[in-house]
């Protein structure tokens, strides 16, 4: 039986020791976002968390729940910017100007500013809980942007330069791959679709597909989603996992480096 390492899911005892053997705190962003017809709206989001999952798993940490919410609404997004966004608002019985300007009480880059706020104040919740190293696990690909400037923010303050204070870092594990996966990433095709399989087979219908070939809505990639399959979704996290775990283990280790 595979070790529980969900922050809100464990007992005080249990955290303590697991954050004494390991000091480390994953926080998995994403958003919720169409994923084409045959996958789950959460996708991004349940990615990063079972990558996050994987990475304490494989070498020790806590993984604090994923935050859906709080990212640009305007930018960025299926709903908002995709070319085929009408029929996307369709197939969810809305009208496409539910994602206007109009219908947001802030602008985007209002938007912009709120979430690395709410970035910085998470690094700060995670850091009073006693971690050493925070890390930020993008599952939307857009919020490494976002992640990256928060982290590039907090640690260059002042209280982690002086006073030894949590080091963080952030990553979007498709970046991280690229070495042994080429053309990985994708919105909702074959590669995002396969590591969902891998995740939470049950949540994904690829009976819903058309052919291959024919017109997908909101969805594509290098790999048709067609062909997803867990065993690729498995290797790939695997080895994100494995990566991730390096790096973090080596800000554990060579602190002064950072």
């Amino acid at each position: 039986m595979e070790p529980e390492v969900r922050y809100h899911m464990l007992r005080p005892q249990q955290i303590v020791k697991r954050r004494q053997d390991c000091p480390v705190a994953y926080i998995p962003i994403g958003t919720i976002e169409w994923h084409g017809t045959h996958n789950p709206t959460g996708a991004d989001t349940l990615q990063a968390e079972g990558l996050a999952i994987l990475c304490a798993r494989k070498g020790g940490g806590l993984v604090f729940p994923p935050l859906y919410y709080g990212e640009s609404r305007l930018e960025a997004l299926m709903e908002a910017n995709a070319s085929d966004r009408d029929q996307i608002a369709s197939h969810m019985g809305l009208s496409p100007d539910n994602f206007g300007a109009d219908r947001q009480p802030f602008t985007a880059t209002e938007q912009a500013v709120n979430y690395h706020r709410l970035l910085l104040h998470i690094l700060a919740e995670v850091e009073s809980l006693g971690f050493e190293v925070g890390v930020l696990v993008a599952g939307h690909y857009p919020l490494i942007d976002h992640a990256r400037s928060a982290v590039l923010q907090w640690n260059q303050s002042g209280l982690v330069r002086r006073s030894g204070g949590m080091l963080a870092w952030a990553f979007v594990d498709y970046l991280l791959v690229r070495d042994r996966f080429p053309k990985s990433g994708d919105h909702a095709g074959g590669w995002e679709t396969s590591r969902v399989l891998a995740l939470h087979p049950d949540r994904v219908d690829l009976s819903l597909l058309p052919p291959v070939g024919e017109q997908l809505v909101g969805a594509g990639g290098n790999l048709p989603p067609q062909k997803a399959n867990s065993e690729l979704g498995c290797e790939s996290l695997d080895y994100a996992a494995e990566l991730a775990v390096k790096e973090v283990r080596h800000r554990l280790d060579k602190r002064g480096v950072y």
